[in-house]
């Protein structure tokens, strides 16, 4: 079974503050989220983290998933 495009990259959004610290997100290759595909928690901490990027998170980046 061949992995779905989201399921390949992520949006990564490290910490300015605490090195190695940081969210990350299933995306696709644009850094898109799919929010429909993630549970409420999840949605809630991907929102949390937009709203905190240039006070406490860097600018994300999209980068290979690390759970390939």
């Amino acid at each position: 079974m061949m992995a779905s495009t989201s399921d390949q990259f992520e949006l990564r959004f490290q910490s300015l503050f605490h090195s190695g610290r940081g969210f990350s997100f299933p995306c696709d290759r644009e850094g898109q989220v799919d929010l429909d595909r993630l549970s409420d928690r999840t949605r809630v901490n991907y929102l949390y983290a937009r709203a905190m990027v240039g006070r406490e998170l860097a600018v994300p980046a999209v980068c290979p998933s690390a759970l390939q």
